[in-house]
């Protein structure tokens, strides 16, 4: 599983409700997006613009970036919103761009924007059956496309498919195939049902498993849930730990950390993850390498053979001394100059 602190949640605001702005920002999402497209009827589309511009102007959480959710450029709303972006005081550090169908939307919204918006970088949200086979396409695009988005809900209504799990799965493997392919993150579609936490965790332990970095969050009390379900909990850092420690003591060769064979893949993948999620608790390290299969940890020396002791100088049970008990020294924290989050949830590994 890869986990990063990029896009684990994303919520999004009415760009008429000024009201909310502050509740996204507070919210703890990783993304706090203002909605220019479905939230937003035809007759306000112009009032949403202007108002949105103060969307980027309120603090935010240190860990929060802001982003904006344009019309499709395949209308004039899209152009008419890429245009009101080149003109706000403060740029949006993300631009969200739905119903991609193919890589020429992103290079449009790229170019349009150009060098007023230097920094901005982008999302393309895949929810057409020609966006998803042009998905590979898609995603190597732009270098400013950071991730890639599920819409569930019109891909549902373009197939006539069922808006289930099951029945869009083969969407969502390739939507994340995809993305990973190109080096680049992924988010799942938003559970509509806002009060079933249940369901939510359940929907958010698939698509973490099947490998997306995160997923839509359609109301601040889905935040939680969203980014407990993406972050990595107390025991996985602490073998990402063990797997660092163990990659450092033998120069990453191939060696086993708690009964696993691990290579450099592993040690890699473990040094981001300790290197991101580093502010959990320590946790002990675990059983000898091989312990648990018996084997000998060949990381350390070979044990001493027993010397046999003449039978005269064999001291007696109540003349043998007792041993002095031997100190452990602590072990040092791998990466103890990490950079540290704020986040405090933390997810159980499904």
């Amino acid at each position: 599983m890869k986990y990063s602190r990029y896009c684990r949640s994303l919520l999004s605001t009415p760009a008429t409700a000024v009201h909310r702005y502050a509740v996204g920002h507070r919210s703890g999402a990783d993304i706090s997006m203002v909605d220019l497209e479905d939230s937003i009827p035809p007759a306000r589309k112009e009032e949403a613009r202007r108002r949105a511009e103060g969307f980027f102007t309120l603090p935010t959480a240190a860990t929060t970036r802001c982003a904006v959710r344009i019309n499709a450029i395949s209308g004039p709303d899209g152009l008419r919103d890429l245009l009101a972006l080149r003109q706000y005081a403060v740029k949006p550090p993300l631009v969200l761009i739905p119903m991609v169908e193919s890589r020429r939307d992103v290079e449009i919204v790229e170019h349009v924007l150009g060098p007023e918006c230097p920094h901005t970088e982008f999302i393309a949200v895949v929810e057409t059956p020609r966006g998803l086979e042009n998905a590979s396409s898609i995603a190597a695009s732009s270098p400013g496309l950071r991730a890639l988005v599920f819409g569930s809900a019109d891909y549902a209504f373009a197939t006539g498919a069922r808006l289930t799990w099951e029945a869009l799965a083969h969407a969502r493997g390739v939507l994340v195939n995809s993305a990973r392919a190109a080096g680049i993150e992924v988010m799942d579609a938003p559970l509509f049902a806002v009060h079933d936490d249940g369901a939510l965790r359940r929907e958010a332990a698939l698509a973490k498993d099947m490998g997306f970095s995160g997923k839509i969050a359609v109301h601040p009390r889905q935040v939680p849930l969203i980014n407990e379900a993406f972050s990595p909990d107390a025991a996985t850092l602490g073998r990402a730990r063990r797997i660092v420690a163990a990659g450092r003591e033998n120069g990453r060769d191939i060696t086993v950390v708690d009964g696993m064979m691990i290579g450099a893949p592993f040690f890699e993948a473990a040094r981001r993850l300790v290197e991101e999620f580093g502010d959990g608790p320590e946790v002990p390290a675990g059983p000898p390498r091989g312990a648990e299969d018996g084997t000998p940890d060949a990381s350390g020396p070979p044990p001493r053979p027993a010397v046999p002791m003449p039978p005269a100088a064999r001291p007696s049970p109540a003349q043998a001394p007792v041993p002095a008990p031997i100190p452990v020294p602590a072990l040092p924290r791998p990466y103890p100059h990490a950079p540290r989050s704020t986040t405090a949830t933390q997810e159980r590994e499904q």
